[in-house]
């Protein structure tokens, strides 16, 4: 009997967490599915489990026109400028934050959990009015600098979390060895710090990817939009919502996250077992 007991705890265990995978992933079947459906039958009221009988009208539809083309091209290089300015600032933060101690360190760490309480909804007007006068709205680096602000203190938070993880004795011995405190940080201490990059990359990168309400203020022109902006174009008062469209756009979306999580998952891995070892 005692041995029956964790087995069976594993067996309860493990279809809990398979019904919580199955909870997780529907939406995204079902946002892959209605994409190959016809408007009849999303609109039925019997709903169709599997797209038997679909066809790519509705690719067709949302790739027509050439205007996803220039909102992923927006949304690309809006993205991948944020990730990339994000996570350099953040990470000379996090070292500055968790190696040294100076004067208003402690309110500079509060002053990040501050920041993060305000709503994003009550900068829109000064966010508004700054980049009109910098001649920055409608344009790239104007919306990178927005995310960016609105990325960096929870990266800086999370880095930091990574920094205090990897203990400075690895350093110094380092430093024993013959190496410079930099040559440490770079050969030791950094490498450790490659899953910590990543996930926060990754992080960014999905917050600026799906990110709406800040480029509806900044992105006014329809030529500029990000493709938030774009699939909410599918969406209109007179004509109704054309949720096929919706979907098929949804899915395309969705692709480029997908596509750079495969490119970094191997590297968050071998992040973890890469610099502490001395052969």
């Amino acid at each position: 009997m005692a041995r029956r007991a964790p087995r069976s705890l594993r067996v309860t265990a493990n279809v809990v967490g398979l019904l919580a995978a199955l909870v997780a992933v529907f939406p995204v079947y079902w946002m892959v599915n209605s994409a190959f459906l016809p408007r009849n039958k999303i609109r039925a009221p019997e709903p169709t489990w599997l797209p038997f009988g679909g066809d790519l009208d509705n690719f067709r539809t949302v790739l027509g026109g050439g205007t996803f083309w220039d909102a992923l091209a927006t949304s690309l290089m809006v993205t991948l400028s944020t990730v990339v300015v994000a996570v350099l600032f953040a990470f000379a933060a996090a070292v500055a934050v968790s190696r040294f101690r100076f004067r208003g360190r402690t309110s500079f760490i509060l002053a990040l959990l501050v920041i993060q309480m305000i709503p994003v909804e009550g900068l829109f007007i000064s966010q508004y009015k700054m980049l009109e006068s910098a001649d920055l709205l409608n344009t790239v680096g104007g919306l990178t600098l927005v995310y960016v602000a609105t990325v960096l203190p929870f990266t800086v938070w999370t880095l930091r979390g990574f920094v205090d993880g990897v203990p400075y004795e690895l350093e110094e011995a380092a430093m024993i060895d013959g190496c410079s405190r930099t040559q440490a940080f770079l050969r030791v201490t950094f490498p450790l710090l490659a899953p910590g990059l990543v996930a926060t990359g990754v992080f960014g990168f999905i917050q600026a990817w799906n990110e709406f309400t800040l480029a509806v203020v900044v992105m006014t022109r329809e030529d500029r939009r990000t493709l938030p902006l774009w699939l909410s174009s599918f969406t209109e008062v007179n004509r109704g919502t054309d949720w096929g469209a919706i979907m098929a756009g949804s899915t395309l979306i969705a692709i480029p996250v997908v596509l750079f999580f495969l490119a970094v998952q191997g590297r968050m891995v071998a992040g973890l077992t890469s610099g502490a070892v001395k052969g």
